[in-house]
């Protein structure tokens, strides 16, 4: 998952997840987040994931972005990249990964050194025996 935290516009402070790719963001009511900002157009771009590349972001037409204040049309993002466009900044960033619950596997690990303890109890009263 990515996480799009909005630095600057009408909406500053928000984030918003992409788990769908590709992520459009514009004006328009059909991208995945909706800027309302003075110099977004209505698709302004897209981010895409790529097998050899990663994620990457698109602008759409003869549109504008820079990614870290450096004017680009199509680039590779990495972890904390800014997108400025328009009156907007964003901060592309990987989400934390959710972690899965380990009770089952701990009640295992704990049964089978309890099973493994009585065993050697019962091992050792017959070899006394």
């Amino acid at each position: 998952m990515v996480q799009i935290r909005i630095l600057s516009g009408k909406t500053a402070g928000n984030i918003h997840v992409a788990r769908r790719f590709p992520f459009r963001i514009g004006r328009a009511a059909g991208n995945e987040l909706q800027l309302d900002d003075e110099g977004v157009w209505d698709y302004h771009l897209v981010l895409e994931v790529q097998k050899t590349e990663g994620f990457t972001v698109k602008t759409v037409s003869d549109a504008f972005v820079a990614i870290n204040e450096h004017p680009q049309t199509s680039a590779r993002l990495r972890n904390g990249d800014i997108l400025s466009f328009g009156s907007a900044k964003l901060q592309f960033w990987l989400a934390a990964p959710k972690q899965q619950g380990l009770r089952l596997r701990e009640l295992s690990v704990w049964l089978l050194l309890a099973t493994v303890t009585a065993f050697q109890f019962v091992l050792i009263y017959r070899l006394l025996r």
